[in-house]
């Protein structure tokens, strides 16, 4: 499989009063045609910001994408001209927001919110989009599409909401759906619902997709390759399977282990990672886990890490001491 989307050295940034937010600092990743990628980490790591970048939707002009290249189909995105970009969006690359209430106009109709889009990629007729339409709003398991359509979003539950983002995403074909963290705002069972449909329709479509969340059991279950991220970098990179079997980052081996395990009972405390994020604006010297970190040594206050190797498989980690964490991790 070759690689639809790779981000070479991406750096954004936001200009504020306290100082330059580096939210996005140097990060390289890319995702293969049809296969689903995680891009992993706690509130405020970048995650957004970079699946934002790659839509070149960053917020100017305190907000920029400042160097860096965003290859799709072999061409920089970053180099597109407003126009151009506007055919990528939607056509090209699809996206699922956080919050549906917050995406979907309240004052358009589900069925104008569909159609719309294939009228302008896709060159349909107001009759084709509404077949269409009928037809996503089936395929996304919202019963009685057609008469669906004439509503608006306030009618609908928050998990109906998501599956009609879906619905948006896929309209016209998209060789890339970007989701970012699209089950945060339901309840664990419409979660599951949302999750499986995803995958699905993934794996029926072929659609590659970027799973931006913080939900480390949705990486398990979806993800075929992972990447953690901490402080506007990627800390760790590897396939779901080895980074659950053998985390090599300590900032992931706390992910991990502050996650209830049905195979643990015994547990009654979960091991919470230590202190706070750094400010962004004011980023320590040396490893930006290290005030944090329990198997910090003196280098870590002085040398950056680099993403390095460990083992085969494509399994990177940025730590000095990724070798001893292979004892440390969970079974």
């Amino acid at each position: 499989m070759g690689s639809l989307l790779e981000v070479r050295s991406l750096v954004t940034q936001f200009v504020t009063r306290g100082g330059v937010v580096r939210a996005v600092d140097d990060v390289s990743w890319d995702v293969a045609e049809g296969e689903t990628v995680a891009l992993v980490g706690e509130s405020g790591c970048g995650k957004s910001v970079s699946a934002l970048s790659i839509m070149r939707l960053v917020a100017g002009p305190a907000g920029r994408i400042v160097s860096g290249q965003i290859l799709f189909k072999g061409r920089d995105l970053l180099g597109l001209s407003e126009e151009e970009m506007r055919h990528v969006r939607g056509r090209e690359i699809g996206m699922i927001f956080q919050e549906p209430m917050t995406s979907l106009n309240p004052v358009l109709s589900i069925g104008r919110q569909l159609t719309e889009g294939l009228e302008i990629h896709l060159g349909a007729t107001a009759a084709e989009a509404r077949r269409r339409a009928v037809e996503l709003l089936g395929l996304v398991g919202i019963p009685d599409p057609a008469k669906r359509l004439t509503q608006y979003p306030h009618q609908f539950s928050g998990g109906m909401r998501q599956r009609m983002m879906i619905a948006m995403a896929i309209a016209c074909d998209p060789a890339l759906i970007l989701a970012d963290e699209p089950t945060t705002a339901l309840d664990v069972t419409i979660q599951a619902q949302i999750l499986e449909l995803m995958r699905d329709l993934s794996r029926r479509l072929g659609v590659a997709m970027l799973i931006i969340t913080h939900n480390l059991g949705v990486v398990a279950r979806y993800a075929d390759r992972v990447n953690v991220m901490y402080a506007g970098k990627i800390v760790e990179r590897a396939t779901a399977r080895e980074l659950y079997a053998s985390p090599r980052h300590p900032y992931t081996l706390g992910l991990l282990r502050s996650v209830p395990r049905l195979d643990e009972p015994e547990r009654a405390r979960l091991d919470p990672i230590e202190g706070q994020p750094p400010d962004l604006t004011r980023l320590p010297p040396g490893c930006a886990f290290g005030p944090r970190c329990a198997f910090r040594v003196e280098r870590c206050a002085r040398e950056v890490p680099p993403l390095a190797a460990i083992g085969t498989d494509g399994h990177v980690s940025a730590c000095w001491e990724a070798a001893r964490l292979e004892q440390a991790a969970p079974r």
